[in-house]
């Protein structure tokens, strides 16, 4: 049985070209850096779980929430091929139960917030809007979108951001845990305009304060689907001396 099952639903994709030394000490053992059209992309995401089940079960009052996560790409090579995958800074959650049981068993780095989320339909456009609450402020992701969903293309940038399969969890310098994340290929939204109002050193930290001033290198919504995290296994290297 898989350990989540969920429908993830309309993620806001902010992009940013990163310097790789910034991520060295986040990345898990057994994993490198996924390096595309030899940018290193950090990625900003909102979006909502809807119809979730731990372990086959739903919890009464999580079963609809929001998310918005910072993350990073890598890729591990195992038989012969690259696995590619994502890591996760931080995943903001409203709900207590959610965090802890991801904290405890995926050894995540979730944390529980105030969130609000809504949409707004136009006539021509959508409007998509994550928000949740640090220190007494409002964090804000918003995008206005076209209204037309569109196929992601083969070797696009797009496609290197939403086509990452595995999770990675660095729990200690030589242990790591991975987790295979079922999906089918999304479609997307164009952009038409964005807003962002976040403080990315209170949120993530010193490292990612060079973010608050950056300029993403793209923004899009993928339309997201049914999804299925399986059980972790765990990975232990041993450092050569």
């Amino acid at each position: 049985m898989s350990f989540l099952n969920a429908i993830w639903k309309n993620l806001t994709l902010i992009n940013y070209e990163i310097d790789a030394q910034i991520l060295e000490n986040y990345l898990p053992t057994g994993t490198e850096l996924d390096i595309w059209n030899d940018k290193c992309y950090v990625s900003l995401v909102g979006f909502m779980f809807k119809e979730t089940k731990i372990l086959g079960l739903k919890i009464p009052f999580h079963i609809d929430f929001e998310e918005v996560n910072l993350r990073f790409y890598v890729k591990r090579f195992e038989n012969g091929e690259w696995k590619r995958g994502v890591v996760f800074i931080k995943e903001i959650v409203p709900k207590r139960a959610i965090t802890f049981i991801a904290n405890s068993l995926y050894r995540e780095h979730y944390e529980t917030r105030k969130m609000r989320h809504k949409i707004i339909e136009n006539e021509d456009t959508k409007t998509f809007i994550y928000q949740w609450k640090v220190d007494r402020k409002w964090n804000t992701i918003k995008l206005e979108t076209q209204k037309e969903f569109k196929e992601i293309m083969v070797d696009s940038e797009a496609e290197f951001i939403t086509e990452h399969y595995f999770g990675y969890t660095k729990y200690n310098n030589n242990t790591t845990f991975e987790y295979e994340v079922k999906h089918p290929r999304w479609e997307q939204l164009e952009v038409e305009n964005f807003m962002l109002k976040v403080d990315f050193q209170k949120n993530y930290g010193d490292d990612f304060a060079v973010l608050q001033n950056a300029k993403p290198i793209s923004v899009f919504l993928a339309n997201g689907s049914k999804i299925k995290v399986e059980n972790k296994k765990t990975i232990h290297h041993e450092h050569q001396s």
